[in-house]
């Protein structure tokens, strides 16, 4: 909500009380967590500002800070990505140009130039799109080479290295009534009830299989790939897809199931990191394509 604040206030008109158009989230770029604990009964404080604007969006950073023994600290640096829409034809709306005043501001708009070109290079490198790198590709195969039987050496005859679970044991699963107490101005499932009840599921998923209570450390780009419509039922998956000493990176899926045509379609793709207590086992894929969440670190 205080990201669309900074928003209305960047496209309000001088001669208009209020911004004329409507804002959505389209991005949620990066969140990273400064703290482990937030205190629930010390003040909070937001700070934030548009740092790059386009035609139609524009690239809004917002910091949280918590009051504790008497001063400010960060709790939260977040990125957004936000798109102006027309009230009347749900089309896109053009925004107010930003226009740096200074050396620092003219740093942060190249910085958001950059931010763009690089949410641009990630889209193009999927890996539906185009084939493995060569270090990927080596990391892949010696993943499957230590888990391979030396006894039989067959590709059917796979082993667990020790202190490992196999990827396809380390998953949750949750099913979602989306009631139109959560819909937003569109009419549509509001994106901060999609990204709760993602973390929750990567939180639980996190808490299981480190066996002790995760912390999260970092979310990251998460793309609102299609709306979700009151009554829908919302599918999750919770998915370790990578760990690494206490670290635990868990994917979420969330999908909607439409009974009349029994299809299903991807809404977003939520990838979360959890800091745990202890050091946790090592995630290993079993399956080819079990392998690509797990290299998604790299990429």
């Amino acid at each position: 909500l205080f990201t669309v604040l900074i928003c209305y206030t960047h496209t309000k008109q001088e001669m208009q009380p209020r911004s004329p158009l409507s804002i959505v989230t389209a991005l949620v770029d990066k969140i990273n967590l400064c703290k482990k604990v937030i205190y629930p009964d010390c003040d909070i404080k937001f700070t934030g500002n548009v740092s790059w604007v386009g035609k139609t969006s524009m690239e809004v950073k917002m910091h949280m800070l918590q009051l504790h023994d008497g001063d400010y600290s960060p709790v939260l640096d977040a990125t957004f990505v936000m798109v102006a829409r027309d009230p009347e034809n749900k089309r896109p709306a053009f925004v107010n140009p930003l226009v740096p005043e200074s050396p620092e501001e003219e740093e942060i708009f190249k910085q958001g130039e950059l931010n763009k070109l690089k949410r641009i290079d990630f889209s193009t490198a999927s890996l539906l799109k185009m084939a493995p790198t060569a270090e990927e590709r080596n990391v892949i195969h010696d993943i499957f080479l230590n888990t391979l039987d030396t006894k039989t050496v067959s590709f059917r005859s796979r082993i667990l290295p020790p202190n490992s679970v196999w990827m396809e044991d380390a998953k949750l699963k949750g099913l979602q009534i989306c009631h139109p107490q959560e819909r937003n101005i569109f009419n549509r499932i509001f994106g901060g009830f999609l990204m709760r009840k993602a973390f929750e599921l990567g939180w639980a998923t996190a808490c299981s299989y480190g066996c002790s209570r995760p912390f999260i450390v970092s979310v990251d780009d998460i793309m609102f790939q299609r709306p979700v419509e009151v009554g829908s039922l919302l599918l999750l998956s919770g998915q370790v897809c990578y760990t690494e000493k206490n670290y635990i990176q868990v994917r979420v899926h969330s999908e909607v199931y439409d009974a009349d045509t029994r299809e299903h379609h991807t809404t977003n793709i939520f990838h979360f990191t959890f800091m745990s207590e202890n050091e946790v086992p090592r995630i290993v894929p079993k399956t080819y394509g079990g392998k690509y969440p797990n290299n998604a670190l790299w990429r």
